[in-house]
């Protein structure tokens, strides 16, 4: 069978995750990546049973489960009383009941996971995309240093400022939602008075905007604390700023004294502005398509982020997998859209409203998502 030229803008974990599942079905796969290396930048990210199962079926769950945690449970409690609103066993309960447990694990553990599958000879650093090109003969990949590639299939996986996107919406900019994080890291010992460490814990603010987030990382020996509130004067989007601990502090006073034990254990802390876009109607055109942040960036309040991503690239990956012809790729494009908008605005437009599991409720329709189950007969 012959296979397709595939060009993928972005080795995010989006962006690698398809490539590996594009390799393996036998296609002429190559990414590229603006940054010179790998950097150990970007969030802890919590990966939920829906994305654990997705990795599984690569046959990279074992290799990310080496440097992950696996909380205990999903806690929601309340920023004033403590009072606990919601409580969902994880680890081996969630295992039982989705086929994988949730895990959490800093971003640069599992994009090396994910590293180590894709061969590093098909991943082109300081490739920096500038435009895109699409005739009835292909698709030529422009880059800000001159160089050009041609290819069959054109993936944009390169964030929530895609370049790919422009291409095919024409040149907008993200919305500050006027909320900005923090982020810190503290060793578990540090905290182990405060009840539940090792669960995955949400602290519910006095306002959608307001909330702290806690759960396990490096097995369970360090603590990731990732807070949230609003402020209209901080635009700076970058993960790695510096932050101001007592700053962060103040934010947090009248919280419970578990929540501010937590943060009275930060030192260092990073800062963050938070941006968003609206669901768009549609991802593809031609040969060109969208995943992960570049078609549908939303607010980590679901922590769905990474999750989506990953499941576009599985459900991606199966829709093209028998294809050995460039005129197939526009129609299962289009089918790969549908199996996926609904579900991704759906999510977006929940993490947006952040009431997600407050006061419990189905967590079953996100979790139990299955990206190896997505019928994929329109593809065929």
């Amino acid at each position: 069978m012959s296979s397709l030229n595939i060009a993928i803008a972005g080795a995010g974990i989006g962006g690698l995750t398809a490539a590996i599942a594009l390799h393996r079905a036998g296609h002429q796969v190559t990414v590229f990546e603006q940054s010179k290396a790998f950097l150990r930048v970007g969030a802890d990210i919590n990966l939920t049973p829906n994305a654990v199962r997705a990795l599984d079926g690569l046959g990279i769950g074992a290799a990310v489960r080496i440097p992950a945690a696996r909380p205990t449970h999903r806690i929601s409690r309340m920023w004033d009383s403590g009072e606990e609103t919601s409580r969902l066993a994880m680890s081996d309960a969630a295992e039982q009941k989705y086929g994988a447990p949730q895990l959490t694990i800093h971003r640069a553990d599992l994009l090396a996971a994910l590293a180590e599958v894709f061969p590093l000879a098909q991943v082109q650093f300081a490739k920096r995309a500038e435009r895109v090109e699409q005739t009835d003969d292909g698709i030529t990949l422009h880059f800000k240093d001159g160089d050009q590639h041609r290819c069959d299939v054109l993936i944009g996986a390169d964030g929530i400022h895609s370049v790919v996107r422009n291409a095919l919406f024409g040149e907008e900019h993200p919305r500050f939602t006027g909320v900005v994080a923090y982020r810190a890291v503290v060793p578990a010992e540090r905290v182990a008075h405060v009840p539940n460490i090792q669960a995955f814990t949400k602290w519910w603010g006095p306002n959608p905007q307001s909330q702290i987030v806690t759960f396990p990382l490096n097995q369970g020996k360090d603590i990731f604390i990732f807070a949230t509130t609003a402020q209209d004067s901080w635009h700076e989007e970058s993960w790695t700023s510096a932050g101001d601990a007592d700053e962060l502090r103040s934010h947090y006073q009248a919280f419970h004294p578990d929540a501010r034990a937590l943060l009275e254990a930060c030192s260092d802390v990073l800062k963050t502005a938070l941006y968003e876009r609206d669901p768009l109607p549609f991802w593809s055109k031609g040969a060109i398509t969208l995943l992960g942040d570049a078609c549908h960036p939303m607010m980590p309040f679901m922590a769905q982020g990474a999750g989506q991503a990953i499941e576009d690239a599985v459900v991606l990956g199966r829709y093209l997998q028998d294809l050995d012809s460039p005129a197939q790729v526009a129609d299962a494009l289009q089918a790969y859209q549908q199996a996926r908008l609904a579900r991704t605005s759906q999510i977006q437009i929940g993490s947006r409203g952040n009431q997600w599991l407050k006061d419990g409720g189905n967590a079953d329709w996100v979790y139990g998502y299955d990206a190896w189950a997505v019928p994929t007969e329109s593809a065929a």
